[in-house]
């Protein structure tokens, strides 16, 4: 990996860049929280060679929003539910608004 390799994937939601202190630190929550909300499915972070597990600045947003839901008072098994089904109707709106973009999702084109 070159330097410009890694300095490209700095704008990349999905990089896991982020040690899980750092992430608890950034939440402001333990990292038994991170723990429990990988438990329940809602984040699945990526391990490092060494086995620690590393998390992306996505699934630093989606584990904010289950934290804010634990906050007010809902269970995390409810809280981590919610933000899926939050993420699934976003999902839909975004393939609502461009008819085109589902159709072609469940119909690729054949390769010649």
């Amino acid at each position: 990996m070159t330097a410009d390799d890694s300095f490209g994937r700095l704008d990349d939601d999905d990089y896991p860049a982020y040690t899980m202190g750092r992430a608890a630190e950034m939440l402001g929550t333990t990292q038994g929280f991170l723990r429990a909300i990988g438990e329940h499915r809602l984040i699945t972070p990526l391990r490092s060679a060494g086995g620690h597990r590393r998390y992306s600045r996505y699934q630093l947003r989606v584990a904010a929003r289950a934290r804010e839901l634990v906050d007010q008072g809902t269970p995390i098994e409810a809280a981590c539910r919610i933000v899926v089904l939050e993420d699934q109707l976003e999902e839909a709106r975004r393939v609502n608004a461009d008819p085109g973009r589902g159709a072609e999702a469940a119909n690729p084109p054949a390769a010649a």
